[in-house]
């Protein structure tokens, strides 16, 4: 049995997180020692590893859900999980195109500078009127 400091450090969850998920009903509620003390099994710790290594890959909270409800069966529960995954998974690109486009216009518009100190930064110019980017990144 894990205290929910030694799920937290074994998962690297913190521990308000570890209980918010309780109370959403992510994980279920664990039982408790004779001192009130949350005891959590090895099925709390895979659950809770589980539920990090989705979040790290920017799952939400409900595709998590989703995901902990299917059996692991082949077949219909395979190909929910795998169109959950493709959806996230453009969800990840399309974050990452609108990130390029960021990063093209910061670039643009930092070398707008000239580093004088002639009392109009361009920088500031350019972040202050959006008219003046070259491309939509809003």
């Amino acid at each position: 049995m894990f205290s929910i400091g030694q799920l937290s450090k074994a998962t690297g969850v913190k521990v308000p997180t570890i209980r918010y998920y309780e109370e959403i009903g992510l994980l279920p509620q664990p039982g408790r020692n004779a001192g009130n003390q949350r005891r959590y099994g090895q099925d709390g710790m895979d659950a809770l590893g589980f539920i990090k290594h989705a979040r790290d890959l920017g799952f939400s909270l409900e595709d998590i859900r989703a995901l902990m409800g299917l059996d692991g069966q082949l077949g219909e529960d395979c190909a929910e999980a795998d169109r959950i995954a493709r959806s996230q998974l453009a969800n990840v690109r399309d974050r990452i195109r609108k990130l390029e486009q960021l990063a093209t216009e910061l670039e643009r518009i930092s070398h707008l500078c000239d580093g004088g100190n002639g009392g109009c930064c361009k920088v500031l110019t350019a972040l202050g009127d959006h008219s003046q980017c070259a491309t939509e990144h809003g």
